[in-house]
């Protein structure tokens, strides 16, 4: 036995097993057709060296090294997607102005779908920049000193979110995963959530959905939910039960969920199903440096999940992988999944695992 042979008990055999079945997996191209609507905005990182405080308060003063721009939330989702070899039609909005320019052009430039993406004249685009600092006599990794968001505080307007529901609905029949993407932005909205998971349960369209805690009810019937941690943590809290299982089991019955697959950093990924055991993957890595696009990656993955047509189990190690690649990240770029990271992630871990035991 070659589980036996490395030292390996039966579970860490079909773990290892898995991860070289995932390996394949991904590197066999399947171009599955993935809608995807959601909020759009642009991400900013200004690059610097913290060495001293302000004379006049207590705050550290960043002297600026390096900037640089990118696409974020649904945005984000639909770069990871297309990386993936999955074809994305992303559906939002956008500003007319410099930052919702500079989206439409970097997402173009990806080959991610551009023609769902409505310009809404005299918005304003969201840009969430965050300061990431380090001590400039020091060797260490960046830490987060700072972010600030500017966004409009304005809902969508009502003829622009028809028409992009209307357009989103078209597509349903034809895709394989339908994605939701709410970061409390406007797009996803309670007539069109509703109109189109409606719409993709109908046709048998597998949906995936990051919900805001406050917009739960805009995801009855979803498939598959992404929270963190800390999200499971106040649910638990505002339900009044005793575990985090209790407050799954509770969220699931009550919206009408598959599965909620649950981010916890160092912890790893747990999947709570209406039908199956509780799963869950630990997170290899002991360094984790940021979690900046973590429930992107982990949307992406799902969709790759889904289009593979995994099981649960692999479909948590999976997540767990794509995880594993953004908490280990520690360049701007690879805050966004791609195939080629996630396969030497898997390698890794697989390797790792096979090391431990000689």
């Amino acid at each position: 036995m070659r589980g036996l042979d490395m030292g390996m008990s039966d579970e860490e055999e079909a773990v290892y097993e898995d991860l070289n079945n995932l390996k394949k997996l991904l590197k066999a191209a399947e171009e599955s057709k993935v809608v995807l609507i959601g909020d759009i905005m642009m991400d900013c990182y200004i690059h610097g060296y913290a060495n001293n405080l302000n004379s006049r308060a207590p705050v550290p003063v960043l002297r600026e090294t390096m900037r640089e721009e990118d696409v974020g939330a649904a945005a984000h989702v639909g770069r990871g997607l297309n990386s993936m070899g999955l074809k994305s039609h992303l559906f939002g909005v956008v500003g007319d102005d410099r930052a919702g320019i500079n989206i439409l052009e970097l997402l173009d430039a990806e080959g991610v779908t551009t023609n769902g993406i409505a310009i809404i004249e005299g918005r304003t685009t969201t840009v969430k920049t965050r300061l990431l600092a380090t001590r400039e006599s020091l060797v260490s990794d960046e830490q987060l000193l700072l972010r600030w968001d500017v966004e409009d505080d304005n809902p969508v307007p009502q003829e622009a979110s028809l028409s992009l529901y209307d357009q989103a609905i078209d597509e349903i029949d034809s895709a394989d995963v339908l994605i939701l993407s709410d970061y409390g932005q406007g797009v996803v909205n309670d007539a069109g959530a509703e109109r189109i998971i409606s719409m993709a349960r109908k046709n048998n369209v597998p949906i995936i959905a990051d919900p805001k805690l406050t917009g739960l009810h805009r995801t009855h019937g979803v498939n598959w939910i992404l929270f963190q941690s800390q999200g499971l943590e106040l649910m638990r809290r505002r339900l009044g039960v005793s575990t985090g299982s209790e407050a799954a089991a509770n969220l699931i019955e009550t919206h009408n969920w598959d599965h909620l697959v649950v981010l916890s950093g160092e912890a790893g990924v747990t999947i709570y199903s209406r039908d199956e055991e509780v799963v869950h993957a630990p997170c290899t890595l002991d360094d984790l440096r940021q979690m900046i696009g973590l429930i992107d990656a982990a949307a992406v993955a799902i969709a790759v999940a889904i289009s593979k047509k995994l099981s649960v189990q692999n479909t948590a190690l999976l997540a767990n992988a794509a995880c594993e690649c953004i908490l280990g990240a520690n360049r701007t770029d690879s805050f966004v999944l791609s195939r080629d990271d996630l396969i030497d992630r898997i390698g890794e871990m697989s390797w790792n695992l096979q090391v431990s035991k000689r």
